[in-house]
């Protein structure tokens, strides 16, 4: 594996890697690499000649007052979980880089990243958008990699390739979870033990949503209720943020289920906002 640091580089690695005929898959990140990325990394291997991993904690999906500053870093453990992985190029731009200076231009894709947590962050994913559309212009990916923790993210960023006509396929990943159930994430580190614990009602509460879909529930009402309550009860530390059943493919919000949907929940515990999800398909 080599690391590259600028956008020069990156670009001779990627037409040299052309010159070849290989394939190239994208694994973008934010660093803080764990077994979710693992995941991605391992099956891009697999898939393409060329594995590129960005490590770069993005400046402009973070709204004044998030965590950009204290976002967890770790470069030299990156580096590790990468090359163990099956990267080959890991690009790990600086800020400057990416954006230098007068920078002013920008990504939106509309409608399906103004809902959910488009409207707690409004900002948010054209921060996303355009750091993707960069990196997919300057990796030159034929297959990019996300997980289905960030399932609306996947689908912004699905319409934005899909609007835009960029030539890469989008690869949507399952969440890998730790044993206790919980979703693997780069802002488990800032939880306690017990808060760790606690974490863990996400999935049990969208482990309920399944159940009561499955036994015939359809109002969707009723279901978030249900987690509603489930939640409070079972976890001190637990302020629910967003429970949301929606449409799987447009996440328009549900009110009577007659096909998939997706249920996204957001979850403070602590201090800590972490998120989950899933599809059921009806």
């Amino acid at each position: 594996m080599i690391t590259i640091m600028t956008v020069s580089e990156l670009t001779k690695a990627v037409k040299d890697a052309k010159n070849k005929n290989l394939t190239i898959g994208l694994v973008p990140t934010m660093g803080y690499l764990h077994e979710g990325h693992a995941s991605l990394i391992r099956q891009s291997a697999v898939d393409n000649g060329l594995t590129v991993v960005s490590c770069f904690v993005n400046p402009t999906q973070f709204a004044p007052g998030e965590d950009f500053e204290s976002y967890p870093r770790d470069f030299t453990r990156d580096r590790k979980v990468a090359e163990k992985a099956g990267a080959t190029v890991l690009f790990a731009p600086d800020v400057s880089e990416m954006y230098p200076e007068n920078y002013n231009t920008f990504v939106l894709a509309c409608g399906v990243s103004e809902v959910l947590e488009g409207l707690a962050r409004p900002t948010h994913f054209r921060g996303v958008t355009t750091v993707l559309a960069k990196l997919f212009n300057l990796s030159r990916a034929d297959r990019a990699y996300f997980g289905q923790k960030d399932a609306q993210q996947v689908s912004v960023v699905e319409q934005m390739v899909r609007d835009l006509n960029f030539n890469t396929a989008i690869i949507r990943m399952p969440i890998v979870r730790e044993d206790s159930g919980l979703a693997k994430s780069s802002r488990n580190q800032y939880l306690s033990d017990t808060e760790l614990q606690e974490a863990t009602v996400l999935k049990k509460s969208l482990d309920l949503a399944h159940d009561l879909i499955r036994s015939g529930e359809i109002a969707a009402g009723k279901i978030k209720a249900a987690m509603t309550e489930f939640i409070t009860q079972t976890a001190e530390n637990a302020r629910i943020d967003r429970i949301d059943i929606v449409d799987n493919t447009t996440l328009a919000d549900v009110e009577t289920i007659t096909s998939t949907v997706l249920i996204p929940v957001a979850v403070y515990i602590g201090k800590t906002r972490l998120i989950d999800n899933i599809v059921v398909p009806v």
